[in-house]
């Protein structure tokens, strides 16, 4: 467990100082995923009295295009905290992150607990737990000096990439338009830089959520009313310049903007 906590420190204080982090020492760098979730649980605790109540989570990998581009085949799951959620229109300091990126996604806002007493979930259960969902961009910082050696299990330690959220309007469920056929294209400066339907989220966003709620009971932990799960990039991650203006459209959910000054 000393370990565990000596790695957590490590990586809450590069987080907190904007310093790339190098790969973690041997008897640091968690072995497997599961000690990598063990880690992050350490690293909210770390966090909270900065960035504010954990309000969330992130699933990242849930699409063929980003399983490709990370090369890891399955998704994986981070911390969304309160003071990294920002309104449609948000302007943003570019130097706040290490190298700032965008993901195109769709967002649901729980109506109730998912426990993980409930378990087995599946994505028609998760359904009728959502209350609304928001055209998303997700935040992503690379704050590593070279990502592609950390492996799996240490970006899961660090939260996946996770750096926040950007949330357009909300839409009830019972007027939402069928997810499986929601495009979403990802516009940098007034040029498209990606796009993706919902069908691309482990084939239905639903899917996804399943698979995060069914994750957390296997750890004993839940989901709770009020939470914010951002589903799974629909598009390959954009990594933005100073001065960038990123407008995210998603068909029939409406449209969700940021700046990064």
């Amino acid at each position: 467990m000393d370990n565990i906590l000596a790695a957590a420190q490590t990586i809450a204080t590069a987080r907190r100082n904007r310093a790339p982090l190098a790969s973690l020492s041997l008897e640091l760098a968690p072995g497997d995923e599961a000690e990598g979730y063990r880690i992050q649980r350490a690293v909210h605790d770390l966090l909270l009295p900065q960035a504010g109540d954990l309000v969330g989570y992130k699933i990242g990998c849930t699409s063929a295009v980003m399983q490709e581009y990370l090369d890891i085949p399955h998704p994986c799951a981070g911390g969304v905290f309160a003071k990294g959620v920002h309104d449609s229109g948000a302007k943003l300091r570019h130097g706040d992150y290490v190298r700032v990126g965008v993901e195109c996604e769709i967002a649901v806002r729980l109506a109730r607990n998912l426990a993980p007493s409930e378990a087995p979930f599946t994505a028609e259960w998760v359904m009728e737990a959502i209350e609304a969902y928001f055209p998303a961009i997700e935040i992503v910082d690379d704050r590593y000096v070279k990502w592609e050696t950390m492996g799996a299990p240490t970006l899961v330690a660090d939260d996946f990439f996770a750096a926040g959220c950007v949330l357009g309007k909300a839409v009830a469920r019972i007027k939402a338009p069928d997810l499986l056929k929601v495009k979403g294209r990802a516009v940098v400066n007034g040029k498209e830089a990606g796009s993706g339907t919902g069908a691309d989220v482990l084939g239905h966003p639903h899917n996804a959520l399943a698979w995060l709620a069914n994750h957390l009971a296997e750890e004993g932990k839940g989901l709770h009313a009020g939470q914010i799960v951002l589903t799974g990039s629909l598009v390959k991650t954009v990594w933005l310049n100073a001065g960038d203006t990123v407008e995210m459209e998603l068909d029939g959910l409406g449209t969700v903007k940021a700046s990064f000054k």
